[in-house]
């Protein structure tokens, strides 16, 4: 499982693996009810097996939502109940919502009652004080009794006063062995892992105790990890396997998507680490960064910057 929230970028990551799903940046209710739900929702078919994580705590409206995910395609709906910024607790959904687990529930049971899709829930291991197995436990089991069956945790508490939602990434220590002690108590439940994952050595070795890995930030920077993802995790042939495989690959995407209208920066800004620790790693970046917002920058921009990073 990805944390990714790009269109663009989550196109570019299928080219690398046929097994990962693709989770979409957290959209509010209120920006798909009342915005340009299309424009939130929209995503090219090779991005599938793909989620559509909600954040809201009215359960008539994440409902309505859950409704047009299905609509649109998607395969799964998340209720992000992990994410620690002020605007989040201001509207009252993301982490703080671990204080309320009823109302949580409710939303679960809107949501499954409104689509046929798997309604999961991403969430930390507390919040602020409540820094428990009781606790997470207690906030497990409620929902569970929802009907929920699919739980993704990232294994640090949320400090909701006093650290920015950077700060909430890195500084609460991350705690594994509370999640897997999770997963002992709930057997029959799919747990999730999140939190510090920087390479798939560790994600093989955690796939021992649980059911699943989520990688988000070590994915943004750098892609070209989940290049073997399908070889060494699920035993069948990679889809690329090299950076130029790769390229290959998504320079027929930006072609296209160029005709459409796109900007050629919307497409080169997410993978600029995708040459990451190579030899030619920093001209890519540094050509991208210096000719993809120009107004006139087609593809003979991303052409050259492969080239140069190939040596070429």
């Amino acid at each position: 499982m990805l944390d990714w929230t790009d269109r663009h970028e989550r196109y570019f990551l299928r080219l690398m693996s046929t097994h990962a799903r693709l989770y979409t940046e957290m959209i509010t209710t209120g920006a798909l009810i009342h915005g340009d739900a299309a424009r939130h929702l929209s995503h090219d078919p090779a991005e599938q097996p793909i989620a559509l994580q909600l954040g809201g705590s009215d359960a008539s409206a994440l409902a309505r939502c859950a409704e047009m995910a299905q609509q649109w395609g998607y395969n799964e709906i998340n209720l992000n109940i992990g994410c620690p910024s002020d605007r989040v607790q201001s509207g009252r959904f993301g982490a703080c919502l671990m204080a309320e687990p009823s109302l949580v529930a409710d939303c679960v049971r809107s949501m499954q009652a409104a689509c046929d899709l798997p309604v999961t829930v991403k969430s930390r291991i507390g919040i602020d004080d409540n820094d428990s197995d009781e606790f997470l436990a207690d906030f497990i089991q409620t929902i569970y009794d929802a009907g929920c069956r699919i739980f993704i945790i990232h294994a640090r508490i949320a400090l909701l006063a006093g650290l920015s939602p950077k700060e909430n990434r890195d500084i609460p220590p991350l705690n594994y062995d509370r999640v897997a002690r999770m997963k002992e108590r709930f057997s029959d439940a799919c747990m999730v892992i999140n939190g510090g994952i920087s390479s798939l050595d560790e994600a093989e070795k955690l796939l021992k105790t649980f059911d699943g890995v989520m990688l988000g930030r070590e994915i943004y920077h750098n892609p070209f990890i989940l290049a073997q993802v399908d070889q060494l995790l699920f035993d069948t042939p990679n889809k690329c396997n090299s950076r130029a495989d790769v390229m290959t690959a998504f320079l027929p995407y930006v072609r296209a998507q160029l005709e459409a209208g796109s900007a050629l920066q919307h497409m080169t800004r997410h993978i600029l680490g995708l040459y990451k620790g190579q030899p030619g790693g920093r001209l890519f970046r540094r050509h991208l960064s210096e000719n993809a917002w120009k107004k006139d920058a087609g593809i003979s921009v991303l052409e050259d910057a492969c080239a140069l990073a190939e040596g070429r």
